[in-house]
């Protein structure tokens, strides 16, 4: 049972390593990855003396950022007050409409959001306009992109996200809730000293796993959601590291941002794990 995953990692995760080697060497295909010239540090040098690169790596940050301040306590919230429904059927409900967005394809999904922020027929300009509102071209402006994107990743992804805090809910003990009420606590006191303390190594760890991520921003709906109005603020570096490296064919350039990337982001999850660990019992390692 052991085998397949471990093969999977050196299959998709270790043997690639070896294509690390690009961000040091001017590659050619007829030379190959081995004979190809070394350069050292020179695309990385390139990189950093870019003004632009600077823009792109703050959008970067700020949408990675701004996505865990807002999305992150939503599924938490969800798995609670999913936790306290009685109603069976309610709740199946609930879970039902909020999970499907999960599964709904990423071009589907924003080809929807097109629909809905539409300037002309989109329901949310027809009802702003029910107040006065002028229609307003939303994915147009580049000061909107960010806030769309984390709207669209909360619908997406909470409810999915919503299961693992609901498994955890499952294990907190009925006899605390029981004594809890027999004091006279009420709800949300409950919820504060009982739920939340069962589930907080289920939230540490997830939110080290995500500041882990931060600077690997998800490359499908940003690409999707691009257009020349707003690409001062959606450009980040996955989108452009497919620009440069796959579009452009300029591999060594793009491996030398994709190390980058990699090598900020574990920093930074070490960095929140030893930070967890030394302020509380709970963290990756």
């Amino acid at each position: 049972m052991v085998i397949p995953p471990i093969l999977f990692f050196i299959v998709f995760s270790y043997m690639p390593m070896y294509g690390v080697l690009l961000a040091f060497k001017n590659y050619r295909v007829i030379d190959g990855i081995w004979h190809s010239p070394w350069v050292g540090l020179k695309y990385f040098e390139q990189f950093f003396q870019s003004p632009s690169n600077w823009r792109m790596i703050k959008n970067t940050i700020l949408i990675s950022v701004y996505s865990i301040l807002a999305g992150f306590p939503v599924p938490i919230i969800l798995a609670i007050a999913l936790n306290e429904v009685r109603s069976t059927l309610y709740k199946k409900t609930v879970q039902m409409v909020t999970y499907a967005p999960y599964f709904i394809s990423t071009v589907i999904l924003v080809g929807m959001v097109f629909q809905f922020l539409d300037p002309h027929a989109g329901i949310v300009n027809r009802m702003i306009g029910l107040f006065g509102i002028e229609a307003q071209n939303f994915m147009g402006r580049p000061e909107m992109f960010k806030t769309i994107y984390i709207l669209i990743g909360i619908w997406a992804g909470s409810g999915y996200a919503a299961i693992i805090y609901l498994a955890a809910l499952a294990g907190v003990s009925k006899d605390l809730q029981e004594a809890a009420i027999i004091d006279g606590a009420s709800l949300l006191r409950r919820i504060w000293h009982v739920d939340l303390p069962h589930i907080r190594p289920t939230i540490v760890i997830l939110l080290i796993l995500s500041i882990g991520n931060i600077m690997s921003v998800g490359f499908e709906m940003i690409y999707l959601m691009q257009n020349a109005l707003n690409i001062s603020t959606s450009e980040v570096i996955s989108t452009y590291v497919y620009k440069i490296g796959l579009v452009n064919s300029n591999f060594s350039f793009s491996t030398a941002v994709g190390l980058f990337n990699s090598v900020i982001n574990l920093v930074l999850l070490i960095m929140a794990n030893y930070l967890a660990r030394k302020t509380g019992n709970s963290s990756l390692w």
